[in-house]
């Protein structure tokens, strides 16, 4: 369920069901970093309306393989902290994806929407102090989810015009960030 106030511009999914294909892929992309995913995505355009698309996008997600999951989640970047978070809590993030990375293999993923940044890092925090407890296939299944997430909020933000149809950036891993949809 999206909870987002600002409406999605008709314009947005007109110009991404319009798009040339590789343009709607690099797109997606932006999204979620797996050419599978964009393609299958981008090969069923024209979208009626963005619930439609988003349900498209989701169900790819679901249907990941195992190789294009763990693709995507090594293109995944840590959740950022605001710049004037005091030290130790980017000491304790650290601290906590840097055993979060050693045991499960990849990056913590984690959706962020409708948090402030303060809630953001305790949220994180958190979620990374659990999730440490999963066994290696439940948290496969976790991180999948949040991936999915992820993607669909990126994915939001195109429709209602806080991203924008766009060549794939040539540096993917700095490009790739979860983030809060809170200013």
């Amino acid at each position: 369920m999206q909870t987002r106030a600002t409406p999605v511009s008709p314009s947005s999914l007109e110009r991404f069901n319009a798009a040339p294909a590789e343009e709607a892929v690099a797109t997606l992309l932006t999204c979620l970093d797996n050419r599978h995913w964009a393609e299958r995505v981008a090969s069923h355009r024209p979208y009626p309306d963005p619930p439609s698309l988003l349900a498209a996008a989701d169900e790819a997600a679901y249907d990941l393989s195992p190789d294009d999951l763990t693709a995507a989640l090594a293109a995944e970047a840590l959740p950022p902290l605001p710049e004037d978070m005091y030290a130790a809590a980017h000491t304790a993030l650290s601290a906590a994806t840097t055993a979060y990375e050693r045991r499960f293999g990849h990056t913590f993923v984690v959706c962020l929407d409708g948090l402030s940044p303060g809630e953001a890092l305790d949220h994180a925090l958190a979620g990374i102090r659990s999730r440490l407890t999963n066994d290696r296939d439940e948290e496969r299944q976790v991180a999948a989810d949040e991936l999915r997430r992820l993607a669909r909020s990126r994915l939001t933000d195109v429709l209602q015009g806080r991203g924008e149809l766009r060549e794939r950036p040539s540096t993917p891993h700095t490009r790739r960030t979860t983030r809060s949809s809170s200013p």
